[in-house]
């Protein structure tokens, strides 16, 4: 993963920690270069669940940057976090932008309701947090109960798995699919 960027996609409030860490820390192990990419400056709130956890420094905003300027899109969970990620169309654009250009996306837990409102999961087999797969087929998609699935359909590679217990299948996944 040499030289590789990646593009970690957070509201400024409700994303679920344990999921923009554990990946975050992945891509730095297999020598990748995360950065925070949010809809405001200045920095994010993690959640633990419910809980606030830790702030985290944004490095730099959606109206910044471009999917051109990134190897690859994270969408950690969290119920707020892609719930308002889906209402920016800046943020929406963002990640429509990174199908278009054939990259490849990883999105856990409740990331993919970003998918649907980018109009990216027709035809496509994914998987999430199991409230979601009404929401997933009324999309157009494939659900499966499945702790990871990597659909390679074109234009670019999905990668999704459903919760904070499916990480370590996820960051594999993640590392395998940008090395």
């Amino acid at each position: 993963m040499q030289a590789k960027t990646i593009a970690f996609l957070a509201a400024p409030e409700g994303v679920e920690q344990i999921e923009l860490l554990e990946p975050w820390k992945a891509v730095k192990q297999a020598g990748g270069t995360p950065r925070l990419i949010s809809t405001a400056p200045g920095s994010i709130q993690g959640f633990n669940h419910l809980d606030k956890g830790d702030v985290f420094a944004v490095d730099a905003t959606v109206d910044e940057v471009s999917a051109a300027d990134f190897d690859v899109l994270v969408l950690p969970g969290g119920v707020a976090n892609p719930d308002l990620l889906r209402t920016i169309p800046q943020a929406v654009s963002f990640v429509r932008a990174f199908f278009d250009n054939g990259k490849p996306v990883a999105a856990i837990c409740h990331a993919p309701w970003t998918l649907i409102e980018a109009d990216v999961v027709r035809n496509r087999t994914l998987t999430s947090w199991p409230s979601l797969q009404t929401d997933l087929r009324n999309a157009g998609a494939t659900w499966v109960d499945k702790e990871l699935v990597v659909d390679t359909e074109a234009p670019s590679t999905l990668i999704t798995s459903r919760k904070p217990d499916d990480l370590k299948a996820f960051c594999q996944a993640l590392t395998d699919t940008i090395t």
